[in-house]
């Protein structure tokens, strides 16, 4: 038999952080939380949940198949939600390998138990169950200046990441036309929002700039992302979860391109607005322009056309109202950051060491 339980793998990090905290605000079922609790992965974020019975924690990698086994069994989830990933463009120039270890050595181990767990269910449980792997748009290299992509879209990773990204996606779709584990995957655009890591563009530039220092913009600053608010996100991912069609992918954007540049300015702006700096100036003078990230891909953008016709889901936050409420929570929330940034980083630049 089944539980109502889920499993949730990297549930202490950015986005499955978020989605744990919404589901369990929602009241939606156990959560079974499974993280690492590497540099990005902290308790900090799952605060409010100390003493909720039915968030469970464990500290433990997907990689040990001992205890991923021992979980399946003890806890029955009807769903895994595989979040759990190395996810730093940069981090994964200067070491690749940690990502091919958690990304493709990790997820094979948890879809390797997965599929015996699934195996051992009764048929009306194995028909209800789901293995969803959220993955990252990263995985289809870069566009042009014209079109989106869409989840028939050639695979061309571009770096360390997302090639160990694309590696777990093939491996899930393997895993259910071979052997016929029910497997949805998502591909979303970049996710921004609360409980962020500050090595990523938007908490980064709040960071740097609160604290007086240059704000590193790569290269001309015009290379495009399509923006997503986390908590969207997190809720189309629900609808996966619940409406997907088994071995799908359903593509996850924001509809919100803009230049990286566009996006810093207009941080400062906000950051100007809400917190001036005391000279009065603004904080777009500490912009600086710094070599690029070797292989950085020039433009993501989604096409979300997918999710919205099947299962009729539309972010409710554009760009400016999620970027304005994402830069009053870091600003609410500076002793969250004091504590997740501890000595393995200090907001300086990453992803050179081998350029």
């Amino acid at each position: 038999m089944l539980s109502e339980t889920i499993l949730v793998t990297g549930g202490a990090g950015f986005i499955g952080g978020n989605f744990v905290l919404g589901w369990r605000r929602d009241r939606l079922g156990p959560v079974l939380n499974l993280d690492k609790l590497t540099y990005a992965g902290n308790l900090e974020t799952l605060a409010a949940l100390r003493e909720d019975p039915e968030h469970h924690f464990v500290h433990g990698d997907i990689a040990d198949r001992p205890l991923v086994e021992r979980l399946l069994m003890e806890h029955r989830p009807r769903a895994i939600l595989h979040f759990a990933a190395e996810s730093h463009v940069d981090r994964s120039i200067d070491g690749p390998a940690a990502f091919i270890q958690t990304n493709v050595v990790g997820t094979l181990n948890l879809l390797e138990c997965a599929l015996n767990y699934w195996r051992s269910l009764p048929s009306a449980a194995r028909d209800r169950f789901r293995f969803l792997h959220v993955s990252t748009d990263e995985v289809y290299g870069s566009l042009g200046p014209e079109g989106r992509f869409t989840e028939e879209s050639r695979y061309d990773p571009r770096s360390p990441y997302a090639a160990s990204k694309a590696a777990a996606d093939h491996l899930v779709r393997a895993f259910h036309h071979t052997y016929g584990l029910p497997t949805v995957i998502t591909n979303c655009s970049n996710n921004y929002g609360p409980y962020q890591f500050p090595e990523k563009l938007i908490p980064l530039v709040i960071q740097r700039a609160l604290a007086g220092e240059d704000i590193p913009v790569y290269g001309d600053g015009r290379n495009v992302r399509d923006w997503l608010y986390v908590e969207d996100h997190c809720m189309a991912l629900r609808l996966v979860l619940r409406k997907g069609r088994v071995g799908a992918t359903y593509n996850i954007g924001g509809d919100a391109e803009r230049e990286n540049i566009v996006v810093v300015r207009r941080i400062c702006a906000l950051l100007d607005e809400r917190r001036p700096r005391s000279d009065g100036r603004s904080y777009a003078e500490q912009i600086r322009f710094v070599p690029d990230r070797p292989g950085h891909d020039r433009r993501y953008a989604i096409d979300a056309s997918r999710i919205r016709e099947e299962l009729g889901w539309r972010p409710e936050h554009d760009f400016e109202s999620g970027l304005e409420r994402t830069v009053d929570w870091y600003l609410a929330h500076q002793g969250w950051i004091e504590r997740v940034l501890d000595g393995s980083y200090r907001l300086e630049r990453l992803g050179l060491a081998l350029a």
